[in-house]
């Protein structure tokens, strides 16, 4: 195969990449190593933004900073990052005229050769990080060369295409066996013609509806995933996502996961084992033992619904029992999901920042029983009525922090008036502190103290992961306090 073959039908066209963040540098350098003209645009003009321009620039890019509205003159595709709307100026204009506007996940499949590796493909409200890097692990322990990607590690045009360059497929072919690929709803909006392997939909609640504008069109995009000819995994615990599966059109089976004892054609617990009826030789009369709800870690109801839709996926790619158990041990849990950071006089201390939206928030407070509530932060316009009224039973106190922190105080006043409520109005570096030595005051022996935040972090921190530092040494000054206090 010679270089233009490869490079049809890339070759001399012009494209504009949206958005100078990393699933966007790294689609201009593969679409410049295709032979396709690319410029990239970006509102912002730091030094951060120089830097990545100046690299770019050495591949034959021309990168515009400081101006993300005016579509360049001559675009016959745009490649957006996921963060931009539809709405944003340079996307309608791009649609008003009929330009083709696509993610950098659809064009990462439109880049596959012939000898590409089959995706396994995972999207939900909850959990899509934790289900693709559970899904590696399996799939590694089986042999295979797997890798986790998408919307978590190395962004998808990167191990499709490589770094930048024309290269082969006989030279330089995919050197993955299969890719385990997380999508957010916003990459789904944004693709056309992707079809994995298997699919799942791990779960559906309202979340980004400020970007998608309404709940239909959020599930909508979820749905996308259930390509023609993919194998359909659902959770048969969640209605949404049940629905979307048995409206999939030309899809190749369908096979749910529940934390109940599964029916045939389902993976789900039969008491302290997790098991197989969708992948054996008789369903209808046997299960395959796949691994122990010991082997999740952390345990947690919603963690062990991600193990076995994890498990599903890997069933589907021939993955045998014993490589499900082997994954599920070799698994790390990433930082900031219902990790366990200390025990001070019998109180457990549980950092669950990245709980940003009342059903992750739900799913972490629904494991531990009583708790101390640390909530509080940017709800995005989410009702939290309904999340309040389900945990009401297993608080012992709450804790509130950040901007949107009366809403929450409101509807514990509806749905638990007689739990304790603390309001830190405080925002300044210290505000962790003083939230979580509030927290110790209220808890007894045998509680939990758990960060749940239910919002996003950007009215007092950087990001999740800073919030949850922040609460982590916090809990370890707590510790060390107690510590002396004990040695005196």
């Amino acid at each position: 195969m010679d270089a233009e073959e490869v490079n049809e039908p890339w070759d001399g066209l012009s494209v504009c990449v949206a958005g100078l963040g990393v699933s966007g540098r790294a689609a201009a350098r593969v679409l410049a190593g295709r032979g396709a003209r690319v410029t990239i645009v970006d509102a912002r003009d730091g030094d951060e933004q120089r830097g990545h321009a100046a690299e770019l620039a050495a591949r034959g890019v021309a990168v515009r900073l400081g101006d993300g509205e005016r579509l360049p003159e001559g675009t016959e595709l745009v490649v957006t990052s996921p963060g931009w709307r539809p709405d944003v100026p340079l996307l309608a204009a791009a649609a008003a005229a009929g330009i083709e506007i696509i993610g950098e996940v659809e064009l990462a499949w439109r880049l596959r050769g012939p000898a590409a590796a089959p995706w396994l493909a995972i999207t939900g409200t909850d959990g899509k990080t934790t289900v693709v890097r559970m899904l590696a692990c399996m799939l590694t322990a089986a042999g295979h060369k797997a890798l986790a990607v998408g919307n978590v590690g190395t962004p998808i045009v990167e191990a499709i295409g490589g770094s930048g360059g024309s290269p082969s497929q006989d030279e330089h072919s995919e050197p993955y066996d299969v890719l385990a690929v997380e999508l957010s709803s916003y990459q789904l909006h944004w693709s056309s013609s992707l079809a994995p392997e298997a699919a799942v939909v791990l779960n559906v609640a309202p979340d980004h509806l400020d970007w998608h504008g309404t709940m239909d069109a959020y599930v909508g995009a979820k749905g996308k995933i259930y390509a023609p000819g993919a194998v359909a995994v659902y959770n048969a615990d969640d209605d949404t996502s049940a629905a979307l599966a048995e409206r999939a059109e030309g899809v190749r089976g369908r096979v749910g996961f529940t934390l109940q004892v599964p029916r045939p054609g389902e993976l789900g617990v039969v008491e302290d084992l997790l098991v197989d009826r969708a992948f054996t030789d008789d369903p209808a009369h046997h299960a395959a033992e796949l691994a122990a709800l010991a082997d999740v870690r952390p345990y947690a109801p919603h963690n062990v619904a991600n193990a076995l839709a994890a498990a599903a996926l890997a069933r589907c790619f021939g993955v045998p029992p014993e490589a499900v158990r082997a994954g599920l041990r070799a698994f790390v849990p990433d930082p900031h999901r219902i990790q366990h950071v200390a025990d001070v006089d019998g109180v457990a201390y549980v950092n669950d920042s990245k709980a940003t939206q009342p059903h992750a928030a739900a799913a972490s407070l629904a494991a531990y029983e009583p708790v101390v509530w640390i909530a509080g932060g940017l709800l995005k316009g989410l009702d939290v009525d309904d999340l309040v009224r389900s945990c009401a039973a297993r608080l012992r106190g709450v804790v509130l922090m950040g901007r949107d922190r009366h809403r929450i105080a409101e509807a514990l006043a509806r749905h638990a008036p007689d739990v304790p409520v603390v309001d830190v109005s405080d925002t300044d570096t210290g505000a962790m502190e003083r939230v979580v030595n509030e927290a110790s005051a209220l808890a007894r022996p045998g509680d939990t103290v758990l960060l749940a935040p239910v919002g996003a972090s950007f009215d007092m921190f950087a990001n999740y992961p800073a919030r949850g530092e922040a609460f982590i040494a916090a809990v370890e000054r707590l510790a060390g306090t107690a510590g002396a206090g004990a040695a005196e």
